[in-house]
């Protein structure tokens, strides 16, 4: 237990990209160019995700920041939370629950390259004026996770797949699962650093980060049903919008909350919290749409 604690708290960011990259890989294994070429070939689906993504979470944060009446903090931690992309942890769900991978894929890789315009503009409708102001995109970090995270491995399981057909399950299976592994290190050594404490802001603060993650969700999917758009479509769409890039979140309340040594910052460390415990909330948020999909879908070769 605290080899893994230990190994978090000094790794933490590579074994987040490590696990997303082998993700990437293992879905890439089992996917090929047509699949991504149907998404673009009946559009409706990506588009009502990022109509939903761009839009909808954004009015479910602000409608739950106007019912909750949160502190200042924790109102601002949940427009940034609210304010970034979908997280690529969503196209590894969506893969685990048999919804429309590409779908998730290509929602996670545009809505991620239009944050760069996005977040800033969404910040400056959901943060006070003196806030909104002073938020910097990293720009070249953004860049280089699309690329090496989440672009990379998957075209490279893809050529794995074209190439190499007979290895194509195999490696898919293996990549998933060390995926999977990786993920149970990560929130271990998470808890057993003790990052998130659900009880530092009392219960409003919890409920207000609880009502955005299952507010998307429910907003995500009454939308989809209404368009009567296919299941794997829905859930795609559905686990996009409550998994977000927490990791973006927490480099932007660097960016707005930089942490000072000795002076105390109250409604920065609210930021933090909230994006700590979104993240480790919007999993178990995402667990029972997970479980009804892959009853509900004929069974995959993986997973």
């Amino acid at each position: 237990m605290d080899l893994i604690v230990d190994l978090y708290l000094r790794r933490e960011y590579e074994l987040a990209a490590l696990q997303l990259a082998l993700a990437m890989a293992g879905m890439g294994a089992l996917l090929r160019p047509r699949d991504f070429a149907a998404v673009f070939a009946a559009p409706a689906a990506l588009v009502l995700g990022l109509v939903v993504q761009l839009g909808g979470v954004p009015i479910v944060a602000a409608a739950v920041m106007a019912i909750a009446a949160p502190g200042a903090g924790i109102a601002a931690g949940l427009a940034l939370v609210a304010a970034v992309p979908g997280g690529t942890m969503s196209n590894l769900l969506t893969f685990l629950a048999r919804g429309n991978t590409p779908l998730s894929v290509t929602l996670t890789g545009l809505t991620t390259a239009a944050c760069l315009v996005t977040t800033p503009l969404l910040l400056g409708l959901l943060l006070p004026a003196d806030l909104a102001q002073n938020v910097s995109m990293p720009v070249a970090r953004i860049i280089t996770e699309i690329v090496l995270v989440l672009l990379l491995p998957l075209a490279g399981g893809m050529i794995v797949a074209a190439h190499l057909p007979d290895w194509r399950h195999g490696v898919a299976r293996w990549a998933v699962r060390a995926s999977l592994a990786l993920i149970g290190v990560i929130v271990i050594g998470a808890a057993g650093a003790g990052r998130v404490d659900p009880g530092a802001h009392g219960a409003s603060g919890l409920l207000a980060i609880a009502l955005l993650a299952v507010g998307a969700q429910c907003l995500a999917l009454v939308v989809a049903w209404r368009a009567g758009l296919a299941r794997g479509d829905a859930t795609a769409i559905g686990i996009e919008v409550t998994i977000r890039n927490t990791n973006l979140a927490l480099l932007l309340k660097a960016s707005l909350f930089p942490a000072r040594p000795g002076v105390a910052d109250p409604i920065g460390d609210a930021v933090l919290f909230v994006a700590l415990l979104y993240g480790g909330l919007a999993l178990p948020a995402s667990v029972p749409l997970l479980i009804a999909a892959r009853r509900s879908a004929p069974r995959a070769t993986l997973a």
